[in-house]
């Protein structure tokens, strides 16, 4: 079975199999450059729902059981969702479970939660667990907003460094059988916070946890930079992808060749997002639409990726706190 590896990785000797993707995304990321990769491009951000909230919830529930369709499994086959979303209690998350037939593990990791369920998957997966497992995250970008930043009504401008909330959901099944992209590594992450406070410059305050994680992960696995055709980081944006590449420099990894974040990727630049996008949809609409369809087609072979999270609440930086950050790395390979 697999084994740890340096302070904070896991080598997969199992090899947990990506079976199925889905991805679902709204109408604005559905104008970006990345919508050829895409599943599912809603018409309306409401999709036919009474609130932004339930939404949501229906995008994560069709990105699952679109994905189930796809590996041509039943939900009963499934041993476990792992999913989670950044609304309080992870509201989108336990209602899209509660009309699925599938034992749910709800998780919060923030922005985190895609590559944060994929880890987790994929160990229960090593550990001899579970045949099926599901991992899948989601958000919304009128739900986000009106809970961490203003009423949607307000109208207030938006800050250079400040993030568009992608709405979007992804989902993946791991499968023991059947050539298709698998997970070679797992690094957790650990949680850093260089005290940002400023609650419209996300990109900074995961920054530290990206470069943080990225590091270990190469010190723990032996590898670097050229091992990978692909890393790719969640939502960072423009600000937060320069501050990860320039300080990994100062370690000695210089990874500007084969870096991109799914935030500065996923909008064009008429788009007016700013820093790009955010949310647990960001990462997890990228990863299963652009980079598992380009590892599919064989474009990608080894790819580092990252989902980064800013862990604050609605109250804790309104009482002054700052605002910590994850990021979670998994190494995904396919052929030879």
């Amino acid at each position: 079975m697999g084994k740890r590896i340096g302070k904070q990785s896991i080598k997969l000797d199992s090899k947990p199999k990506i079976i199925s993707a889905y991805s679902v995304v709204g109408p604005k990321e559905g104008e970006g450059p990345l919508s050829e990769y895409f599943d599912l491009i809603l018409k309306d951000d409401l999709n036919g729902q009474k609130s932004y909230e339930k939404a949501e919830s229906s995008i994560l529930y069709k990105a699952i059981t679109e994905c189930i369709k796809k590996a041509k499994i039943q939900e009963t086959d499934i041993n476990y969702l792992l999913a989670g979303d950044l609304l309080n209690q992870i509201s989108s998350s336990n209602f899209a479970a509660r009309d699925l037939d599938i034992p749910f593990i709800g998780l919060y990791g923030a922005c985190s939660t895609m590559t944060e369920s994929l880890s987790l998957g994929a160990m229960i997966m090593e550990a001899g667990f579970a045949n099926y497992l599901l991992a899948a995250t989601s958000s919304h970008f009128s739900s986000a907003e009106r809970q961490f930043r203003y009423p949607l009504e307000y109208g207030s401008q938006r800050h250079p460094t400040a993030h568009w909330t992608v709405t979007g959901a992804g989902a993946m099944i791991l499968g023991k059988t059947g050539n298709y992209p698998y997970i070679s590594y797992v690094t957790t992450g650990k949680v850093k916070d260089y005290g940002i406070t400023d609650v419209n410059n996300m990109g900074a305050s995961m920054a530290p946890a990206a470069i943080d994680t990225i590091k270990q992960h190469f010190q723990d696995t032996g590898r670097g930079p050229d091992d990978y055709d692909l890393i790719a980081t969640g939502d960072l944006g423009k600000y937060g992808k320069d501050i990860t590449s320039k300080l990994l420099k100062e370690y000695g990894y210089d990874i500007e060749e084969k870096y991109i974040d799914c935030g500065d990727e996923i909008y064009g630049s008429s788009q007016e997002t700013n820093a790009g996008g955010s949310g647990c949809g960001c990462s997890a609409v990228v990863d299963c639409g652009y980079i598992y369809k380009n590892m599919l087609s064989g474009k990608l072979k080894r790819v580092l990726i990252l989902s980064t999270g800013a862990l604050l609440s609605t109250t804790s930086s309104l009482q002054g706190e700052t605002i910590p950050g994850i990021a979670h790395a998994v190494a995904i390979e396919y052929g030879g």
